[in-house]
């Protein structure tokens, strides 16, 4: 029960980041900085349009991360973004990031939380059998 109830918590949580990043840090451009790394990574698009495309796709993700649909492609869909999304914000933008070199490992954390959640707590038993 106790995994099953961490696994809702886990899920959540991590669609929370989602939304976080897609609503506010990059729709609501309440984190200018993220604006300034699409800029440096691709300065021959409209950062703004861009942005706020990025933003929408992370909020979609957090809606699909909810909606349990297909959960082991999301998760897979969100180790591929998270770790093309990192390596290439520290190639060309290492300055801008919050923690500077750390984002990797903080990347790195976000993934085994993510992991972790869809193979290993959403698949756990209950400790306990109440049907007994």
């Amino acid at each position: 029960m106790f995994n099953i109830k961490l696994s809702k918590i886990c899920t959540y949580c991590i669609a929370l980041v989602w939304l976080i990043n897609g609503l506010f840090c990059k729709v609501l451009n309440f984190v200018p900085r993220h604006q300034e790394i699409v800029e440096r990574i691709i300065p021959q698009l409209n950062s703004s349009i861009t942005i706020t495309i990025i933003g929408l796709s992370e909020i979609l993700i957090a809606f699909w991360i909810v909606s349990k649909f297909k959960s082991r492609l999301c998760t897979w869909m969100q180790i591929f973004i998270v770790t093309i999304m990192n390596i290439t914000e520290f190639l060309m933008a290492k300055d801008l990031l919050l923690w500077g070199k750390l984002n990797a490992l903080f990347a790195l954390l976000f993934i085994i939380v993510v992991y972790l959640n869809e193979y290993y707590l959403k698949q756990a038993k209950p400790l306990i059998n109440n049907n007994v």
